[in-house]
């Protein structure tokens, strides 16, 4: 539906350079990436209000790289929002439609049909500066929608928003994909990544790192930035060393970990989730084989509960909760055991991953 082949752009200092990927009709797909990755910069080339200096950009078989914004059948929302304050509610959904060939009563029928989509119809005759930032970020939402575009574009949809708030917004994007509606949404956060995508592009200093299933991107991440910016802080260079009895990463001289005995390749990295760690202050008699002893170095409290980094030849973080800390008596300096299955070591062979 959408492809973007070899897109490179130039603004002042920052450049995209050979940005290239697919959407398919009814993706929701997000470009995941920190401030000044360029996600909206290549948003905003997507929609045609900055052009690229080489690539192109195809939308259902037609190249529209250098076609007009009005021609594009893609929508953007910005992330404020941009509606008009001197007008209602109904006047900015009707905005767009002007020209357009629709009678007086069509544009009123379209207008109060995106209206109930949006569920604001009962405020269709309020101006935007008595409105809360989710009813405004519905507004915007219907202005655009109310084009019918092709491709949605959402920058930073949820930015600046209270829990309740995000929810809600997330509830309603769901529902216009699963009518069939494909968007692009671009957002620092990879938990908003996982809950509304079916595809994800990682971008970095205007380079797309990996793109895939957020299976493929958040358990098998293909570079040190990914790794660490999805969450997987246990992430470290190792080699494989096979001996009849079993398998072994080598981490480094002083430290291996036994692995699943069906991988490929003999050097890499390998993964190892915080939550797959189990913590204990005796070495556990269990099915475990990797039981290293460490010493706690922070204790640091995260919105998925309590954050353990343990010093053991490498620096490793484990996920607990607040009952475990307070069962185990964790304190910074304590002597801990640090166990997890091979099956929860994951290798990753060098030919899959660059060093970016």
């Amino acid at each position: 539906m959408l492809e973007l082949k070899n897109l490179s752009v130039r603004q002042g200092n920052f450049n995209l350079r050979s940005i290239s990927f697919d959407v398919s009709e009814g993706d929701y797909f997000i470009l995941l990436g920190i401030s000044g990755a360029g996600k909206s910069v290549l948003l905003e080339t997507i929609a045609g209000l900055i052009r690229p200096s080489t690539g192109a950009i195809i939308l259902n078989g037609t190249d529209i790289t250098y076609e007009k914004i009005q021609k594009r059948k893609i929508g953007l929302v910005f992330q404020d929002h941009a509606v008009f304050p001197h007008m209602t509610v109904r006047e900015n959904i009707g905005y767009p439609l002007h020209g357009s060939h629709f009678s007086t009563g069509k544009k009123r029928e379209q207008i109060l049909k995106i209206a109930e989509k949006m569920n604001i119809t009962s405020l269709l005759n309020r101006r935007p500066s008595t409105l809360s930032g989710g009813e405004l970020q519905r507004v915007a939402l219907a202005r655009t929608l109310v084009q019918n575009p092709s491709v949605l574009l959402l920058d930073e949809p949820l930015a600046s928003m209270d829990i309740q708030l995000r929810s809600e917004l997330r509830s309603l994007l769901r529902q216009l994909n699963r009518s069939g509606q494909t968007i692009i949404h671009v957002t620092h956060d990879y938990e908003e990544a996982i809950s509304l995508a079916n595809r994800i592009a990682v971008i970095n200093d205007g380079q797309i790192l990996q793109t895939g299933t957020p299976d493929e991107v958040f358990q098998f991440p293909r570079t040190e930035f990914v790794a660490h910016f999805t969450g997987a802080r246990n992430f470290f260079p190792a080699s494989i060393r096979r001996t009849p009895q079993a398998v072994f990463a080598m981490i480094s001289d002083n430290l291996s970990l036994h692995v699943s005995d069906n991988l490929e390749g003999e050097e890499g990295f390998v993964i190892i989730r915080s939550e797959d760690i189990i913590l204990s202050n005796d070495r556990l008699d269990s099915s475990a084989t990797n039981n290293l002893k460490g010493i706690v170095s922070e204790i640091i409290p995260s919105t998925h509960g309590i954050e353990i980094r343990v010093i053991c030849g490498l620096q490793f973080s484990v996920m607990i909760t607040r009952d475990s800390l307070n069962r185990l008596g964790l304190s910074e300096g304590k002597e801990i055991w640090m166990s997890m299955k091979a099956s929860a070591v994951r290798f990753i062979p060098k030919e899959l991953v660059t060093t970016k």
